[in-house]
């Protein structure tokens, strides 16, 4: 089973969005020799809480600082651009990092109307034409604009021999659908707690209709795992995580991932603990035996290709040494 990693460059509670990016480089590089297969990096904007705003900037550097493991966006919010610039600035990594490069694509803003309006100023853009986006990436990554193309025979800079991997991300129905009509990878965001995701890949891997870019379907889904030495451990340090989500939940603007001091002295309501115990059903947390047995579970379940861990603690160093201890448990090099 392939392992991967998503990562969100959460600023923790104390530190600065500086230190979340060389956090972030440092783990990349981790993960780069434990044997992970992928490492991908989010956009989210106007955020003090997390640190990622280009994917593609902060691509080009971890892939400078790893030899190995494949770099991708998880993922590049297409709405907000233009199909023609994500395919140049994409094709100019692969160019730089042959093999190396995924192209992970999703539809939602990414953060907060204001910002959705600055990143979008002076033009129209819908999320009703993210389908055509979409085939228009295609096109310009494998030079399918021909005569009577919108913009006739049209290429996208540099110009070289391989591709990107595309994948469509996303957590629901409409998303595997576009995946599978397409014939493209799709990777479903189990960690988001939204339901459906076993039917939704499922659905993909019943409709996928065979391309030029994957003569069959791929799947993947990412996970929330905390995992420790011991259990005790573990639930501490995911305590950080469920205030985190909660505060989410509330709609608040995060201006930092909680420390567990801080997570373990907030003042819970009743409605709290129960929206918490509700989403802990999503999130793995345990030692090492008990997080893989829920990792192959949830594989099985979803019928998933590949797995991507998201953790995120307070404490980088536990951070790193969840990361170790799960690649560990799977005997991986």
């Amino acid at each position: 089973m392939k392992l991967s990693i998503l990562d969100q460059s959460q600023v923790a509670e104390g530190r600065t969005a500086a230190d979340a990016l060389r956090e972030t480089t440092q783990l990349a590089i981790e993960a780069d020799r434990l044997g992970y297969y992928r490492y991908w990096v989010s956009e989210h904007h106007a955020s003090g809480a997390l640190a990622h705003s280009s994917p593609e900037v902060l691509i080009a550097h971890l892939a400078a600082h790893t030899s190995r493991i494949r770099l991708g966006s998880g993922g590049v919010m297409l709405p907000h651009y233009s199909a023609y610039k994500v395919a140049e600035n994409f094709r100019l990594l692969e160019a730089l990092h042959p093999g190396r490069i995924d192209v992970g694509l999703g539809r939602a803003p990414g953060g907060m109307p204001l910002s959705t309006r600055a990143l979008q100023e002076g033009k129209y853009t819908s999320i009703d034409r993210y389908p055509q986006q979409v085939t228009d990436l295609i096109t310009y990554l494998y030079d399918q604009a021909g005569p009577t193309h919108t913009y006739p025979n049209l290429f996208a800079s540099p110009i070289i021999d391989t591709a990107p991997e595309i994948w469509l991300l996303g957590s629901s129905g409409e998303s595997a659908r576009l995946s599978a009509q397409l014939g493209l990878r799709f990777g479903f965001a189990q960690f988001f707690g939204v339901p459906g995701g076993e039917a939704a890949v499922r659905s993909y891997k019943e409709q996928f209709k065979p391309s030029a870019l994957n003569d069959k379907p791929h799947a993947l889904a990412a996970v929330y795992v905390v995992c420790a030495d011991t259990q005790e451990e573990a639930e501490r340090l995911a305590t950080s995580t469920s205030l985190f989500f909660l505060m989410l939940h509330r709609g608040g603007n995060l201006r930092y991932f909680p420390s567990v001091e801080t997570s373990e002295s907030y003042p819970y309501d009743e409605i709290d603990i129960e929206l918490i115990n509700n989403r802990r059903s999503q999130i793995i947390v345990g030692t090492p035996d008990v997080v893989k047995e829920k990792l192959i579970a949830i594989r099985e379940r979803f019928d998933a290709d590949e797995l991507m861990i998201v953790t995120n603690t307070h404490s980088f160093e536990a951070r790193i040494r969840s990361y170790r201890l799960v690649a560990e448990a799977f005997g991986m090099k």
